[in-house]
């Protein structure tokens, strides 16, 4: 029997001081996970069952649509991910070590390098294509700023499957397969959702889509339309376009401007509109530095620019490298007068049309004004290279583009010919030639997945787990352990219950609100309560939404209490509760 009195299961009256998010904060407190590090947690009993089930629904998916299941090293060799060219791409995320031997090795943050070793001297013919593989295991990441509980860790539990074919086509079909089995997955999980074009970043190929657990605090910004348009702001595009202004070109100036480094300092220090600023934005990266020119009242979208730049090592400068490298601190940068050997100049679509605009003056506390395209400054490239804003013409049809938040939990990618070129994986053709595997690869966090639904779903209570995994689905209360006719009946109850359903019985000497309580920050979907109806013999039945409890007779047999029971966990729908309370 699965007693609470004996279940590991600390939930906390007090909000922890650390928590960011109500993901965070509930999981804590309904006793699911305890910090370990920052970034790093210890998945407890309800947390760990909660896991499970969706480490099965995810493993369920993947089955049908024949991906078979394997189980790679968390700990890889260096030599496949320099091979590859990630060792350095990867940037400092990558959590890197050393053996007794000096030896180079990394925590896997993603296995694409590992399962192209693995099958490359294995999967020789095309008559053994196509092929998917998958695993559940964990990652690692050093986030420079871990945050959001489990939604952003630097440990954590991820699917990742990885497909071989010998055909574009034979991708797309396989890409197909595992962007419907995700939408399977979310639809069995129970929560709102959207699925998103995306940006390949580190992953790298030709194209990628994020499915998004909507959320009011996600992490992620989405732009979509109502003509089907969805992307997430590293991706998203517009129909917006700049016009070239129509004014007479004016002599540059320098001008000073003691301490005004912000845009808005030196829009309000001149008397000037951010329009009229090019903002300029100091880049290093494999090749050397990118200076990055976008209008004043516009953001730098930098996985557009890495993507552009095909660099993925792209960080901002560090302002002392800066002062060391250009000779002026980084608020008075400016692309006029700039040389440095191997420096790129990216230009942002948005200042191309401006006459007689305002950069940085290459010396402190200075700035141009009537700076003027290819009279005083060239650009390298131009490209679009910004955020995206709500209201601007969605890329497809031209109405204004809206604006939600959501948790990526899953991503998948054609990642076409870049690791079985660099790695040397080849099969042979029909025709007796040697070809590179097109790949692709499918990813899903399960431990991300946890705190997503979190922040979906609860109230002001507690967690609203989806039935489909949730701890338990349903608690047996009785309201004293004192009355030996209440324990008699509970432990009938439970045994009558435990082989259909998922039950767990509160066999504490708690007051009934503390248990009330306790269940419903747990978040079990049903209550079967006894208290003080068992005397007309009748217990209470009653969802965990619900506000008043369905009395049930249990005198001659439990046949009616059974199909109560049923009935309610079938239509037991936590979204459609937490809409009716955003309605009122």
């Amino acid at each position: 029997m699965m007693r609470m009195s004996k279940y590991y299961a600390p939930t906390l009256k007090e909000v922890p001081n650390d928590v960011e998010i109500k993901s965070h904060e509930l999981l804590i407190r309904g006793g699911f996970i305890r910090k370990t590090a920052s970034g790093v947690y210890t998945y407890l009993p309800l947390g760990t069952k909660v896991l499970k089930k969706i480490e099965n629904i995810v493993r369920e998916e993947m089955e049908k649509i024949g991906s078979q299941e394997i189980l790679m090293p968390i700990i890889q060799p260096a030599e496949i991910w320099q091979q590859s060219g990630r060792w350095d791409d990867y940037g400092p995320e990558m959590m890197k070590l050393k053996d007794r031997h000096n030896r180079d090795f990394t925590l896997g943050p993603t296995h694409e390098e590992m399962i192209t070793t693995i099958v490359k001297n294995e999967l020789r013919s095309y008559k053994q294509l196509p092929i998917s593989l998958f695993q559940i295991a964990n990652k690692y990441r050093d986030e420079i700023r871990p945050r959001f509980g489990v939604l952003r860790a630097r440990e954590f539990i991820m699917k990742d499957a990885y497909s071989f074919h010998n055909s574009e086509e034979s991708l797309d079909e396989t890409y197909e397969d595992f962007y419907r089995a995700y939408e399977n997955i979310l639809k069995r999980l129970g929560v709102d959702y959207r699925v998103v074009e995306a940006d390949t970043g580190a992953i790298g190929g030709n194209k990628s889509h994020e499915f998004q657990v909507l959320a009011e605090y996600g992490e992620s910004t989405i732009y979509y339309c109502d003509c089907g348009y969805y992307a997430t702001d590293e991706k998203a595009e517009s129909k917006l376009t700049f016009e070239v202004e129509n004014e007479e070109e004016k002599e540059i100036k320098k001008v000073s401007t003691p301490d005004v480094k912000t845009i808005d300092d030196v829009a309000n220090f001149l008397n000037s509109s951010k329009e009229k600023i090019i903002k300029s934005l100091l880049f290093k990266g494999r090749d050397g530095w990118v200076l990055a020119l976008i209008r004043g009242d516009y953001d730098l979208n930098i996985a557009k620019l890495r993507g552009l730049l095909k660099d993925q090592t792209l960080e901002m400068g560090a302002p002392e490298e800066i002062k060391a490298e250009f000779g002026v601190e980084t608020g008075f940068i400016g692309p006029v007068g700039i040389k440095k050997d191997n420096l790129k100049i990216v230009g942002d679509l948005s200042i191309k049309g401006i006459k007689n605009g305002i950069t940085g003056g290459m010396e402190k506390d200075t700035h141009y004004v009537n700076v003027n395209l290819n009279r005083d400054f060239n650009v390298d490239i131009f490209a679009d290279i910004r955020m995206v804003k709500k209201g601007e013409p969605c890329p497809k049809c031209g109405k204004p583009l809206k604006e939600a938040k959501g948790i990526e939990v899953g991503q998948v990618f054609k990642l076409g010919t870049k690791y079985s070129e660099k790695l040397n994986a080849y099969y042979t053709d029909e025709d007796g030639r040697s070809k590179p595997f097109i790949m692709g690869c499918y990813g899903w966090g399960v431990s991300r997945t946890l705190g997503a639904i979190v922040e979906q779903l609860h109230d002001d209570y507690g967690m609203l787990w989806p039935r489909s995994i949730a701890p338990f689905e349903i608690v047996i209360i009785p309201v004293s352990m004192k009355k030996p006719e209440l324990v008699e009946k509970a432990e009938e109850i439970y045994n009558l219950l435990k082989d259909k359903y998922d039950v767990l019985y509160d066999d504490r000497d708690a007051s009934p609100g503390f248990k009330f309580k306790d269940a419903d920050l747990i978040g079990i979907p049903m209550k079967v309560v006894l208290g003080k109806k068992m005397k007309d013999g009748k217990v209470e039945v009653k969802l965990r939404y619900e506000k008043n409890a369905e009395e049930v007779e249990i005198t001659e047999s439990f046949d009616k209490l059974l199909e109560i029971i049923d009935k309610k966990l079938k239509e037991y729908d936590p979204k459609i509760y937490l809409n009716s309370i955003d309605k009122e």
